[in-house]
């Protein structure tokens, strides 16, 4: 099978058909996230720009405002609630904690502002689906950031194209040191009534569940997992270590792993019935995909590609949703099945039984 219509032009945003326009946005929630990658990724955006910050205090919004061209707007969440400003932006980008995704995306669609909200989409799948319903008359995009990675949308075509024959196994692996890197034991991703049902699983394992199911283009069906908490900080959350079998359409089986308390790692490993695909490392600093079959052993080695690039391709493909006025894959429906699983593999730890989905 010849690679080169997959390989040539690897980069190429297949998706980008040169929309019109400036989206304007509000980022709600203004951590370390949003200042280090979302707000400086709109700065560099072909499509959309930051002209609102919504925090907890006005001296918290008027200080980061300060810090960004072009941000002529800073709300408190309850001004932004109260629709405060509504005429200075277009849409709303949500990453606050996960349980106070709802009130911020309902918020924002009862003012008929488009939202791209942050993954998993919130700390409970009621919750999840009543933002679902909520913003039924906007365009709402969960922001699965994998999506326009250009290794993980040529390995989709490529296991659409048969490359790998028919897909048997995926392995998937996404771990870092949490404590280390955030040296703080009472944050929110530690706090189930924020973070939701586990800590790994929520924010880490849901990377190489979802991108799965975008690789594969098939959707979840059962769940048996295992889970371990044991160090100091990890007490109240059930998953310093998680792992799972995931069933997924066409009984697809795929191992994933994931933990707030190993070495920093990433992976994905697509097998099928001809050949594999693999992406190493990861989720966190993609660096290339190698494709092998029978006659063919070949590596893309991708250009330097960090978060930063990965949430200015993100911002740029949701942005160009809503000038082209298209709808994008992962919208609220799309993101309740990945709460569904990260449910189901809780229920499944706790229990011992598989769950069917």
């Amino acid at each position: 099978m010849a690679l080169d219509e997959h390989f040539d032009d690897f980069m190429r945003r297949d998706w980008d058909t040169g929309a019109d326009g400036t989206v304007r946005f509000a980022m709600v929630g203004l951590g370390w996230w949003t200042r280090d990658y979302a707000v400086p990724a709109t700065q560099q955006s072909e499509y959309c720009e930051t002209t609102t910050v919504v925090s907890s205090s006005p001296e918290k919004a008027e200080s980061f405002a300060e810090e960004f061209d072009g941000v002529e707007t800073a709300l408190t969440y309850d001004e932004f609630t109260d629709g405060a400003g509504t005429d200075q932006y277009d849409a709303v980008y949500v990453a606050t904690p996960n349980a106070l995704h709802l009130p911020y995306v309902e918020a924002a669609a009862s003012y008929g502002k488009d939202v791209l909200c942050e993954k998993p989409m919130e700390a409970s799948v009621e919750r999840a689906e009543a933002m679902a319903e909520a913003a039924e008359d906007v365009t709402l995009m969960v922001a699965y950031r994998m999506h326009t990675d250009p290794a993980v949308r040529r390995m989709r075509e490529l296991v659409a194209d048969g490359f790998v024959g028919e897909p048997t196994h995926v392995h998937g692996h996404m771990s870092q040191r949490l404590l280390e890197m955030i040296p703080d034991r009472d944050q929110w991703r530690l706090n189930p009534e924020l973070a939701g049902q586990g800590a790994s699983i929520t924010d880490l394992g849901v990377y190489p569940i979802n991108t799965t199911r975008f690789v594969l283009d098939r959707d979840p069906v059962a769940v048996q997992s295992a889970m371990y908490s044991g160090s100091e900080g990890f007490e109240d959350v059930p998953d310093e270590r998680a792992a799972a079998t995931i069933v997924y359409e066409d009984d697809v089986l795929a191992s994933i792993s994931a933990s707030q308390n190993s070495y920093e790692d990433g992976f994905l490993r697509v097998t099928g019935t001809a050949g594999q695909l693999v992406l190493e490392p990861a989720f966190l600093k993609p660096s290339g995909l190698t494709v092998s079959r029978s006659g063919i052993d070949a590596t893309y080695d991708l250009p330097e590609m960090g978060e930063a690039q990965q949430m200015q391709a993100e911002f740029d493909y949701f942005s160009h949703h809503l000038l082209a006025d298209t709808e994008p894959p992962a919208d609220g429906e799309y993101g309740v099945v990945d709460m569904r699983v990260i449910r189901a593999a809780v229920e499944s730890a706790r229990t011992g039984e598989r769950v069917t989905l």
